[in-house]
């Protein structure tokens, strides 16, 4: 395996995250998305290397220039980024990855105001009531509880939370970081421009959110009782790790769009893993998106395909399995602003972040497991080089216990 360069991406002003929903037209209103998708790293880290090597952007552009790392365009090279976390950095300066509660855990608020986390269940439909339904897998994730409680929503898995969740726990409701104490959304009202003037058009106001990260010292809550302040003793960014490349140690970016100022360091930190060999003991396993997938198959994951009973298969770098039951949330759209082409990409459907697989019949040693891990969803020829490299497909395996 390659080794993989771990990065803090700092912004130092607010950010705007802008998704696939198109704004600036008279009373729009333009979105961010949080986090990100993983390109947004892509493209900071990327240009801030081109510019470092002194390389002729539009000669790039044009596929003239084939950057040792980078590649061209058309041809990327071995640059791939490998995960994309939002993450808070410690006084210490350590780096604390956040992530966002897998499919399969619901976490919601109870009558008394306090918060709970519980974990869906596979089961088989005649276990569930002798349901029928059009899911094509043997089992269904079930959420049994004994009260009603309240669906909850802006809440991140801390990591600790994370540790517990891949090695077959459910995270306490200690693991859990409010989205309130992340950021901050600041709306702003925006000016369209003329575009052969270059001025201001008349009649061409629209509002669009600015992401403000929480920095050390700013406020994030009251303590209970009193109206004592709460100060974060963090600074919120991004964390991203870089396969293939040596990407730069410190400095500036320009991250999100209208290329707002963003600092990249270097991090001390460790993505916890699961137990590799006890998952392949086990013969089971939970396998959870950890980026947007871009799937031939829809909400299936590469590498499964559809026997002649019925069922489904999954076999990718060494790992066989069977495909028992999904948790996937809504496809989403995923495009994004081609700066080489000058033109917006193609509009693709894609699994959310966050989507759960079950595999039985597990048949794969750890070295398997762990080449599929650090490769993520992606055939062998890619499917979608730059796809790829920006970061989407990624996975972590998980125990199923």
């Amino acid at each position: 395996m390659k080794p993989v360069e771990t990065r803090f991406l700092e912004p130092l002003d607010v950010l705007f995250l802008r998704g696939n929903k198109l704004f600036g037209d008279p009373g729009s209103f333009g979105e961010s998305l949080v986090p990100p998708w993983p390109s947004v790293a892509a493209g900071a880290i990327r240009s801030r290397m081109l510019a470092d090597a002194g390389v002729d952007l539009a000669a790039f552009a044009r596929g003239e220039i084939d950057h040792p790392a980078l590649g061209t365009p058309q041809r990327p090279g071995d640059f791939a980024v490998t995960a994309f976390h939002l993450a808070r950095r410690h006084a210490d300066g350590s780096v604390e990855a956040l992530v966002q509660p897998p499919a399969d855990l619901v976490i919601g608020e109870a009558d008394a105001g306090s918060t709970t986390i519980r974990s869906l269940t596979p089961i088989p439909l005649l276990q569930a009531g002798g349901l029928q339904c059009s899911a094509p897998l043997p089992l269904l994730p079930v959420l049994a509880e004994a009260e009603r409680s309240k669906p909850a929503g802006g809440w991140w898995l801390t990591e600790a939370g994370w540790r517990r969740y891949l090695a077959g726990g459910t995270p306490n409701a200690s693991d859990l970081a409010r989205s309130s104490e992340l950021w901050a959304l600041d709306h702003r009202v925006g000016v369209g421009l003329d575009a052969a003037t270059r001025r201001a058009a008349d009649g061409r106001l629209f509002s669009l959110q600015a992401v403000a990260m929480t920095k050390r010292g700013h406020r994030i809550g009251t303590e209970k009782g009193t109206r004592k302040a709460i100060l974060a003793d963090y600074d919120v960014g991004f964390l991203a790790t870089i396969s293939g490349a040596t990407p730069p140690a410190d400095g500036p970016v320009r991250l999100g769009g209208d290329g707002r100022a963003a600092a990249i360091r270097s991090a001390t930190a460790t993505l916890p893993e699961p137990d590799f060999d006890a998952i392949a003991g086990a013969g089971r396993c939970r396998m959870i998106l950890a980026t947007p997938g871009l799937f031939t198959g829809g909400w299936l994951p590469t590498g499964s395909t559809q026997q002649a009973d019925g069922s489904h298969r999954f076999e990718l770098y060494g790992v066989r399995g069977r495909l028992v039951c999904a948790a996937v949330p809504r496809a989403e759209v995923i495009s994004g602003w081609d700066l080489a082409q000058w033109q917006p990409k193609a509009a693709q459907r894609a699994a959310p972040a966050g989507s759960v697989w079950w595999l039985d019949e597990l048949e794969a040693t750890t070295t398997a497991l762990r080449k599929l891990a650090a490769k993520g969803l992606w055939g062998d020829p890619c499917e979608d080089a730059a796809r790829r490299a920006e970061g989407f497909n990624r996975i972590a395996l998980a125990a199923w216990k």
